[in-house]
């Protein structure tokens, strides 16, 4: 009997000491476990920021750099990467922890971010790992994923973002964590079905696939869906920032606008054939214009680089004070304007071409109107000491100049040029490479470069693939292009 009891309380001290061993097993600092809000800020941070800063803005004819030959500028890039598969783990681990607590809101918002990045993702390099991407954590072994092509990756991220509209309808709660909108769930309503326009006309190659329906579904939304507005109740999709340590526009204090950027030729050219007053707020006159004493309205008091040139010969033009700077507020504001990941001006161009294009009826005049107009507001309600060049007055005496006034267009090739050129015009800093995007699809705004240099359709693929998951990068690169062709200048399918 005394054996027997001896031997049960050895069972429980037993399984007491294997008990507090696990509970010694848990790092504190290392929570296992969390409320998807607090995923959710800094997935929205991330986010918004992720394809922000100066490297588009010299493909995209923006910027020219001086002090060295800019890969961007002329159309040398390489490897791009797969950084971005970082930022989807924590949008797959709020996927998790909202299925924990049974909370469909923060399904619905990783739909949309998963959505953005594989967009941006397959748009950089064709053919990705989508189906089986981020499934590291739950197999029992890791099995390096195989890529998807390019259209399945598109039904993919129109599905996610058809479900996530879905799941928002109706959706009566404050999504907790939301530094975008406050947790409202009907404006990110709004912003998903956008952001479906964008996706949807961005296959506007593909109009006549019928696996896409791109056309119906494009006509669906405007005629059915909540879209964005023009009021903040129902306005962008923005991230604003704040004087605070950790909250600043991600180009404040930045070095590299010291001394070698300078604006290209062809974007001052863009704004001062059109007196566009968006130049002012853009950039610096040149330093000759302004120790003429030139207002910062004159637009001769502006001039940039050659974006074909060799560098050497703009960082000449430069020391002699003839080519503008960026405008110094950039780095040294601490807020400026918000960075929008999808606002009310770019639909209403997307609008408006939808119509040019004959997907839906409507007056693709007065959606291009709109589109301008919403520019100059978004300007003049966030960048100050510009006002008075922004008002609603000025954007009318611009819409009525020749050059500006859509009704004056005749064609089809001139509609579309004036649509895309002022979606372009309004991208300084501003929605990441989707300008370089339309010029691959559309051929507008026409980019200048040097000649014999054609303007590149996508990156190569990270050297980690090679290293890590070679059979299958090497599967998609001979599918879409041949074995061996990973190159910047393969054709990708959707602008095929």
């Amino acid at each position: 009997m005394k054996k027997l009891i001896y031997s049960l309380l050895a069972g429980v001290l037993l399984m007491s000491s294997c008990k507090d061993q696990d509970l010694m097993n848990i790092d504190p600092n290392k929570p296992t476990q969390t409320h998807p809000q607090l995923l959710l800020t800094k997935i929205e941070w991330d986010t918004f920021r992720a394809y922000s800063g100066t490297s588009p803005l010299y493909a995209t004819r923006m910027l020219v750099q001086t002090d060295g030959e800019s890969e961007g500028q002329y159309f040398k890039w390489g490897r791009g990467d797969f950084a971005p598969y970082s930022s989807l783990r924590n949008v797959t681990k709020m996927i998790e922890e909202a299925g924990r607590i049974n909370d469909n809101s923060y399904i619905a918002l990783a739909k949309f971010f998963r959505a953005y990045y594989f967009y941006n993702l397959t748009l950089a390099f064709g053919d990705i790992p989508y189906n089986q991407a981020l499934k590291g954590e739950d197999q029992a072994g890791y099995m390096p994923p195989v890529y998807d092509s390019q259209k399945t990756v598109f039904q993919g991220i129109l599905k996610e973002l058809d479900e996530a509209n879905n799941m928002l309808k109706g959706l009566n709660v404050i999504i907790a964590g939301d530094i975008i909108y406050k947790g409202d769930a009907a404006k990110w309503r709004r912003l998903v079905n956008s952001f479906r326009l964008k996706v949807l006309m961005t296959l506007s190659k593909k109009e006549s696939d019928n696996d896409l329906k791109v056309k119906e579904t494009f006509a669906q939304i405007v005629q059915s869906e909540p879209i964005l507005g023009n009021t903040e109740a129902d306005g962008d999709g923005q991230l604003i920032f704040l004087d605070q340590e950790g909250n600043r526009y991600p180009e404040f204090n930045s070095s590299g606008f010291g001394s070698g950027m300078f604006m290209a030729s062809t974007f001052i050219e863009h704004l001062q054939n059109r007196k566009d007053p968006r130049l002012f707020l853009y950039c610096t006159q040149t330093k000759i214009g302004k120790e003429a004493g030139k207002p910062i309205n004159d637009f001769t008091s502006y001039e940039g680089g050659d974006p074909a040139a060799p560098y050497a010969e703009t960082s000449i033009k430069a020391a002699a004070g003839k080519v503008s700077k960026v405008n110094d507020r950039f780095p040294s504001n601490p807020t400026n304007e918000p960075l929008v990941l999808m606002g009310y001006s770019e639909q209403e161009f997307i609008i408006a071409e939808g119509i040019v294009r004959n997907w839906i009826s409507g007056d693709a005049n007065q959606h291009y109107k709109n589109g301008v107009k919403a520019s100059f507001k978004f300007y003049q309600t966030y960048v100050k000491g510009y006002e008075a060049y922004l008002t609603e007055e000025k954007a009318n005496d611009y819409l009525a100049l020749p050059v500006n006034n859509f009704a004056l267009s005749t064609t089809t090739a001139q509609k579309m040029e004036q649509i895309i050129t002022q979606k372009y015009l309004r991208t300084f800093f501003q929605s990441g490479w989707s300008a370089f995007y339309d010029n691959l699809r559309t051929g507008y705004p026409e980019f200048r470069r040097p000649a014999g240099v054609t303007v590149p359709y996508r990156w190569i693929y990270p050297q980690s693939e090679y290293d890590n998951n070679r059979d299958n990068v090497s599967k998609a690169i001979e599918t879409q292009f041949g074995a061996g062709n990973d190159k910047i200048n393969q054709q990708v399918w959707w602008v095929k």
